[in-house]
Order: C-alpha cells, then structure tokens, then sequence
C-alpha cells in the first residue's frame, strides 16, 4: 500500500516536475551556456568565453546608461508604491459601512493587463491633446511634456508602474494587518494612542515581514520592467535615452541586434543584481527582527 501510494504520488508531481524542467531549468542553463557564446539566431553558437561580460562592463557605455535609468525608475517606483499601499491598506483594514466596494475598487487595476494599461496611459498623457494637459490647461497650468522630455518621460513610467503596482502591494500587506490582534489596538486606545500612533507604534512593527516582502518584490519587478517602458516611450527607450532601461536594453540586443549570447549576459548580470540585493536585503530584515 505505501509503494502504491508512493508511486501514485510522483506520477501526480510528474507533470509540475516536467514543466519546471522544461519552462524554467532548461531555459536558464541554455541562456548561461549562451552567455559565454557569440550568437545570432541563424549560425552556429561560437564559443568567445568570458567575451561578452567583458564588452558589457568595458566597452558598452549603454549599459551604465541603462543601470543608471534602472536605479532612478527603482527608486521613483519604490517609495511611492509602498508609502501609498501601506496608506491603502490601512484605510482598507478599518471596519466601516461599504468597504468591500472600496477594497474592490482598490484593487481592479491588478486584472488589467500591462500593456493596454500603457496604451490608455499614452493617451491620457499624450502632450498636444492629451487628457491630462487638457486638464492643467483648464487649471491655468502649461502643458507638460510627460512623454517628449527625457525627464518627464522617465516621471510618466514611474508613475504608470505605481498605478499598477499598488494593488497587489495593497492585497499583501491588508492581509497582513488582518492578522495583527486587536487586543494590542484596544490596549493602546485605552492608554490614550491615536490612530497615527497605533498604526506606527502597533501596525507597521508586526507586518514587517510582509512590507519586507512588498519592498523585494517592487524591487525585482523595477529592474525587471520591459513591457510598460516598450508600450509607453517605444522600443528604444527614448526620448533619447530617458527611459532605456535594462529591459530595453536586453530586447533590443536580443531581437533588434540578433546578439543573443550578448543579451544572454545582460540577462545574467541582472539575475546577478537582483540576487545579491534579495539577499542583503533579507540579511537586513533578519537583523532588524532579531533586535524586536
């Protein structure tokens, strides 16, 4: 009966197990193995060694540019999307008439694709008869070049990331403060605590975890971001190179240059970045809560 059972069970994890191999293991070994290899698509891969790397870090002044813009879109990405889903949830997580239409409200932007979501933006933010310069004009305000100035555009990226981000962000954390016991609230309100008071001193401490989540998450997803600054600014991360990005940086080495083995380790270095960042900042959060 246990062999049964045994045999029952892998052959039930056999398909996951295949589909992790052939969907995830596969494709990273392949790229690591192009990475060290001059290909184009169409010709045998040609072994260059640590060429690649070599040409991206010496010889490439687009990827300091590309880095450049992916710290500044991280960071105006960042700060906004965990301020404004910490505010959320925590108007959210209060106990009032109708909430349930607010938290849905709330959080529809996350069934939204990406992509459409960055067209409306690039409507809504055109710069002669956009929506958004109609408005400022009504108010007295000039226009603004949101996606023309090179500034602006990267200001427009940041903002149409937070708008997307926010949701799930939201979701994580207001299931978090849902788990935090009321007694301490009420312990707090009885020696006199504020609302501002128990959600800093009470609140934001016990979902550490969660916001520690939230913060590698938004991280990874900003030096991951391709398909918002592709649809929004264009293909080649204009204007100028306002919004070039890593992840434009990548697609276009890889499918406008036919460079894959040049892409391939682009896409390493960024695994690379996002690895060491994860784990320092995990280092960091294991420190604080050792120190509670």
């Amino acid at each position: 009966m246990g062999r049964r059972q045994a045999r029952a069970g892998r052959l039930f994890v056999a398909p996951n197990l295949a589909a992790v191999l052939v969907f995830l293991l596969f494709p990273l070994g392949f790229s690591l193995y192009l990475s060290f290899h001059s290909w184009d698509l169409f010709s045998p891969p040609r072994f260059v060694g640590v060429a690649n790397y070599r040409r991206l870090f010496a010889d490439d002044p687009l990827f300091y540019i590309a880095l450049r813009n992916t710290a500044v879109f991280t960071v105006f990405t960042l700060v906004p999307t965990v301020a404004v889903s910490l505010g959320v949830a925590g108007l959210l997580n209060r106990k009032m008439r109708g909430v349930g239409v607010f938290r849905t409200l709330a959080f529809l932007p996350l069934v939204a694709s990406t992509v459409a979501m960055a067209v409306v933006f690039r409507f809504i933010l055109a710069s002669d008869d956009g929506p958004a310069n109609i408005l400022l004009g009504r108010l007295g305000l000039g226009p603004v070049p949101w996606l023309t100035d090179p500034g602006w555009a990267m200001v427009s990226l940041s903002l149409v990331t937070v708008w997307k981000s926010v949701p799930f962000a939201t979701v994580i954390l207001l299931a978090a403060m849902q788990g935090v016991p009321e007694n301490l609230h009420e312990a707090a309100r009885i020696d006199g605590a504020g609302g501002v008071r128990r959600f800093l001193s009470i609140t934001v401490p016990l979902i550490r975890g969660a916001l520690s989540f939230v913060f590698v998450i938004t991280v990874i997803n900003s030096v991951q971001a391709f398909d918002q600054a592709f649809a929004l600014t264009g293909s080649n991360g204009g204007p100028e190179t306002g919004t070039y990005v890593l992840g434009i940086m990548l697609f276009q080495n890889a499918f406008r240059f036919y460079e894959v083995g040049y892409a391939s380790a682009l896409a390493w270095v960024i695994f690379a970045i996002l690895l060491g960042f994860t784990l320092i900042q995990q280092w960091l959060a294991r420190r604080a809560e050792s120190e509670l």
